[in-house]
């Protein structure tokens, strides 16, 4: 029955597209399902990761440490995503350290069988060079943000990427510590831009929730910040 939700899965993979079932099914077949309970690392920055990630259920953060144990998360990662692309097809040591936030049901799907399909269907190797092109430029994004926006200009765009409508829901792991790291600051530096943009009459915040008082205020004010 798993593999069979695999294979359902499998089907609507962008990188995936074309290919028939019997490929698709022998695919899902190959993979090995694993749970992950709260805190626990799926895989550590710099070990050699020979597996495609699915996430199933649960959420995770791809994060690397600096030398004196400062985080940097690069991405939050949500049930139905994929990640370990640039590890597992460039067969380099993993860029980032993945920790479940939650409990985690993932998919791993190894790079031999991978490698199989995309000797069999050109096709989909190119659409597997694109998926990690995607990828790249958002990592290039990123490591911009950090160097040329303030911390208040990255965390309005985070802000206004992730609200639906004028609210981002805040989950239990989604505290001002874990925000930092997000943003490449500290906890007290991001402490100060809430109590400033809350101030501004521009946000509200509690436990369960942002709300946004005026988006185009915000939005306005993120660009000045980027100057």
């Amino acid at each position: 029955m798993q593999t069979d939700l695999l294979l359902k899965r499998l089907k609507t993979f962008e990188f995936l597209r074309g290919l028939d079932d019997e490929t698709l099914s022998a695919l899902a077949k190959s993979a090995v399902w694993k749970v992950f309970p709260p805190n626990a690392v799926v895989f550590w920055e710099g070990n050699l990761e020979t597996h495609l990630f699915y996430l199933e259920y649960g959420s995770l953060k791809a994060m690397r440490t600096s030398p004196d144990g400062r985080e940097q998360v690069l991405s939050f990662l949500n049930a139905g995503e994929i990640f370990n692309e640039l590890g597992v097809f460039a067969q380099k040591p993993n860029p980032a350290t993945a920790v479940a936030l939650e409990e985690s049901g993932i998919w791993l799907i190894p790079r031999k069988a991978l490698e199989e399909i995309v000797m069999m269907h050109p096709r989909t190797g190119m659409q597997i060079i694109e998926m990690m092109a995607n990828r790249i430029i958002s990592l290039v994004t990123l490591a911009s943000d950090l160097s040329l926006k303030t911390v208040e200009a990255r965390f309005i765009q985070l802000l206004l990427d992730q609200a639906e409508g004028d609210v981002i829901e805040r989950r239990r792991w989604t505290n001002q510590t874990e925000l930092a790291a997000r943003l490449g600051t500290v906890p007290d530096v991001l402490s100060r831009v809430i109590r400033e943009l809350t101030k501004a009459g521009l946000i509200e915040m509690d436990k369960q929730q942002i709300r946004i008082l005026d988006q185009a205020g915000l939005a306005e004010r993120g660009k000045i910040r980027e100057e």
